[in-house]
């Protein structure tokens, strides 16, 4: 364990963070777990966001699999929790490395001992770049392997390696409805910025993001990714002439398409003999009940998830919302303590799962959010007589399914894992900044 690791352990909790008890004396992030609190049970501050520890563990021992099934490797995209607990234990557990959006990111994870490391942006110009030398220059044992898409962006990668002392390896990113090269003229420019600063900048493999080509129709969809994984296949044949002996990366891979990156990638990796396919999935591993259950959902559709006979719906979701009802002000509506600041909401609205009453947990089936403001959050609760339930009174607590993780764990200083029996077991810092 790094010293900035064992360091966060002892860093102090108390009732400013949300979840916490008020009144809670300070105590070490390490401590948390002796406490046994349970939110079904009303020991903690609500709203509280909880990891399921057994449902996470489940999902990486199942992703991580699927990686060796495929002989591709992972850099979980860390930007997701922005936890450095996690990002090392995953690492720990098998992942090749980390993947970080910027700069801020790079630097925790540095500090908490990943140091190989996917920069999955561009940065921006020299400034940034001489920023991101300063960094290197702290952490001399750092692997970072930054994207470029522009001869700029190369200009911007070579002052950092001037502002560190020591070579930088290159990503040439392809790519088409974000960032990236959109043909071969790009392409060659980005080659030719990368040879003009030899011991600076070493070329270092292809990278590329599928999820920016989706569409709202799968036959579209999966043409478009098709396109992009055979002039990423391109490129990477262009960087392998300019760099005959070197050990070069593809990279691609979210949460969603990483199926057809695999099939479209993964030959020209084993063909080379000497690349390895990283995927860069990061969301998968908390899963959720919205977007991601959509996701993996057609995956299986499209028998995309092959794994010695597991299939993509054996992913759980591991985050939870907790929240109490506040106020029952008319029929039909209950307003529990939860809003925007609280969870995502840009591509779906939480869904109720359990009310938990005096120790018991009922079905929260019909029940609906209809709209979130800042802290409240408004649910529909259907009409007739109690059924599982549902004459929900102030003071039930309504445990609720998220979507999106990576717009939700950004809303909260500390996550809380909960163990089989739905105690919290530990608490994760998280550095959003």
């Amino acid at each position: 364990m790094s010293m900035f690791l064992d360091a966060l352990l002892d860093s102090s909790l108390d009732d400013s963070i949300r979840g916490v008890p008020p009144g809670t004396a300070p105590l070490r992030l390490r401590d948390v777990g002796a406490q046994g609190w349970r939110p079904a049970a009303g020991d903690m501050a609500l709203p509280v966001l909880t990891l399921d520890e057994d449902a996470f563990a489940a999902n990486r021992d199942l992703i991580l699999a699927y990686a060796r099934h495929h002989g591709v490797a992972l850099a979980p995209h860390a930007k997701t929790p922005m936890a450095p607990q996690i990002a090392s234990g995953l690492v720990e557990a098998g992942a090749w490395g980390a993947t970080v959006a910027n700069l801020q990111q790079a630097a925790v994870l540095l500090r908490a001992g990943v140091t190989r490391l996917i920069l999955g942006n561009e940065i921006g110009g020299i400034a940034s770049g001489r920023r991101l030398g300063a960094l290197l220059a702290a952490h001399p044992d750092a692997d970072l392997h930054a994207f470029a898409d522009s001869p700029a962006a190369v200009e911007t990668l070579a002052a950092a390696a001037q502002t560190s002392g020591r070579p930088l390896a290159v990503l040439v990113e392809v790519g088409a409805g974000r960032g990236g090269a959109r043909d071969r003229a790009a392409v060659d420019a980005i080659l030719a910025a990368v040879l003009d600063h030899p011991g600076l900048l070493i070329l270092d493999g292809v990278a590329t993001y599928e999820g920016a080509v989706a569409t709202s129709d799968p036959a579209g969809t999966a043409a478009n990714i098709a396109a992009l994984m055979e002039r990423t296949a391109e490129a990477f044949a262009l960087v392998r002439a300019l760099a005959p002996d070197r050990p070069l990366l593809l990279t691609a891979g979210g949460s969603a398409f990483f199926d057809m990156v695999v099939a479209g990638l993964a030959p020209v990796a084993k063909a080379d003999g000497n690349a390895t396919l990283v995927l860069r999935s990061g969301a998968i591993f908390f899963h959720d009940h919205g977007t991601y259950e959509r996701a993996l959902g057609a995956l299986d559709a499209r028998q995309g998830f092959a794994c010695g006979g597991a299939t993509a719906a054996d992913f759980r979701p591991a985050l939870r919302l907790w929240a109490e009802v506040l106020t029952r002000p008319e029929p039909g509506l209950a307003i529990c303590g939860f809003g925007m600041r609280d969870s995502s909401f840009d591509q779906d609205l939480p869904r109720p799962l359990r009310i938990h009453r005096d120790g018991v947990a009922l079905p929260a089936d019909g029940l609906r959010v209809t709209r979130l403001n800042d802290q409240h959050a408004f649910v529909a609760v259907p009409a007739g007589p109690d059924r599982a339930g549902h004459d929900l009174a102030v003071g039930d607590i309504v445990e609720f399914g998220i979507s999106h993780p990576c717009t939700c764990i950004d809303r909260w200083r500390v996550l809380f894992g909960l163990d089989a029996d739905g105690r919290v077991c530990r608490a994760y810092r998280t550095f959003f900044g």
